[in-house]
């Protein structure tokens, strides 16, 4: 009677945690379960090293020891070798401002090149201000400034005057060069067509329109991509 009760009771544990876990964000509860695994791994290992298992408690506790990061091999130890790396940033320019977007946490900054402001940040210069902007610059530089706008403060627009919003769909003004689309996708030169594709596809998921981003950069993205990828065909 006792067993059927311990056994109900774990069962009940169960499902609990596994209907935390399937509200959990995806990569914690990879975390978890990860550290969970090495963490049992271990503790089986030293439990068959007590009873004189050498043979099997070594790799089990070695896989353990991977699974938390502890060594230079399993799942935790290749992981780092295999994604990409941090602190990736894009760079575009126009006459006007320069823009960087941090791939990592999708923040946006830039820095007025020309003009009364030239030198300033961006971020220290207040919406409406930079909004009274778009009417003094060229079209290039007016669809990148609305596209940090939008991300700083997406509701500008709406008290914004006159034609403010009118560079979302400017086209670039002339032939991106392989120095700029290396700056804009965040990689060094010589870069293979795999790592192209793959900080395409970073960039895209926090640039692209569907996702509030701006249709502007999600273009310029998508030529530094192409004109990447066409030296290598």
């Amino acid at each position: 009677m006792a067993t059927l009760v311990i056994g109900a009771l774990v069962l009940l544990f169960g499902l609990w945690v596994l209907g935390k876990l399937s509200k959990a964000n995806p990569k914690i509860v990879a975390r978890i379960l990860k550290a969970s695994g090495g963490l049992l791994a271990i503790g089986a290992a030293a439990f068959l090293f007590m009873r004189g298992q050498i043979g099997l408690a070594v790799p089990l506790g070695a896989a353990g020891l991977g699974l938390l990061g502890w060594l230079p091999f399993g799942p935790a130890g290749f992981g780092p070798r295999t994604q990409k790396s941090t602190g990736q940033v894009s760079r575009v320019r126009s006459a006007f401002v320069e823009m960087e977007l941090d791939h990592d946490t999708g923040a946006m900054h830039g820095r007025i090149l020309a003009g009364r402001y030239e030198g300033m940040v961006l971020d220290a210069i207040d919406v409406q201000t930079l909004a009274r902007l778009l009417s003094e610059i060229d079209e290039e530089s007016r669809a990148l400034l609305v596209a940090y706008l939008d991300r700083r403060d997406p509701a500008w627009s709406e008290h914004a005057q006159g034609d403010a919003a009118a560079g979302r769909a400017a086209a670039s003004s002339g032939k991106m060069t392989e120095q700029e689309a290396y700056q804009l996708l965040g990689i060094e030169p010589g870069a293979t067509p795999e790592d192209i594709s793959r900080a395409h596809r970073s960039l895209m998921k926090k640039l692209h329109p569907d996702q509030g981003g701006s249709t502007y950069l999600a273009a310029r993205v998508n030529e530094a991509k192409e004109v990447l990828l066409r030296r290598h065909r």
